[in-house]
């Protein structure tokens, strides 16, 4: 059973992460601009929100649940302005000749940069929060049969799926990186800083 919940997991951690939204754009952007390493790094400040996303669901966190919940309209405004920082920043950088040394305070912060942006992402809290119930109503699971040892075990499945897919998605970014002049890297910048931007204003348009 435990496998089971492994396998469900890893499916639903890759599957979370594979859709191109400003993280994607963030992490695309880094892996031309700093190296791959810094585009992983990055995807797993995502992975690693997933897996504490899932832990609130799995465990039937209520109080925590509670608060993020009823947080997410401020939750959603610090996202949405950071969201517009990193896109006006991503916007006015200029690329590297070279991939960027992989410095220890370098990759800190792209892993601590997406991590406070999906944290902050109210969504993501309330995905996990219906996978769980699907786990328990969509597959025949009694909830006594869901212990510590079954949820950790979905949780880990949940952060290998989603740091798969950043490992892959910043790999074979950066198979391309070669083929990039600096003319074209920046307007990369300028596309990518101008996509997470928009993506910021309208996270904060939603809250009119």
């Amino acid at each position: 059973m435990n496998l089971f919940y492994f396998l469900k997991g890893l499916v639903i951690g890759f599957s979370v992460a594979a859709p191109v939204g400003p993280i994607g754009i963030l992490c695309i952007n880094r892996t031309l601009s700093k190296g791959r390493l810094h585009g992983f790094v990055s995807g797993l400040g995502a992975a690693t929100a997933d897996a504490l996303y899932g832990c609130i669901a799995a465990f039937g966190l209520t109080f925590i649940t509670t608060f993020l919940l009823t947080q997410k309209i401020w939750l959603q405004l610090i996202g949405g302005l950071f969201l517009c920082y990193l896109g006006v920043q991503t916007f006015r950088s200029q690329p590297a000749e070279h991939a960027a040394a992989a410095k220890g305070g370098g990759l800190l912060r792209s892993y601590t940069s997406v991590l406070f942006l999906t944290v902050t992402n109210p969504m993501t809290i309330l995905f996990f929060i219906g996978f769980f119930i699907g786990v328990f109503s969509g597959v025949g699971i009694s909830k006594s049969a869901f212990d510590v040892a079954s949820a950790l075990t979905m949780v880990t499945g949940v952060f290998l799926g989603s740091a798969c897919w950043w490992l892959s998605l910043s790999f074979s970014i950066s198979l391309a990186r070669s083929k990039f002049t600096n003319n074209s890297l920046i307007w990369v910048n300028r596309i990518s800083g101008a996509v997470v931007l928009a993506f910021g204003i309208f996270a904060l348009y939603k809250l009119l």
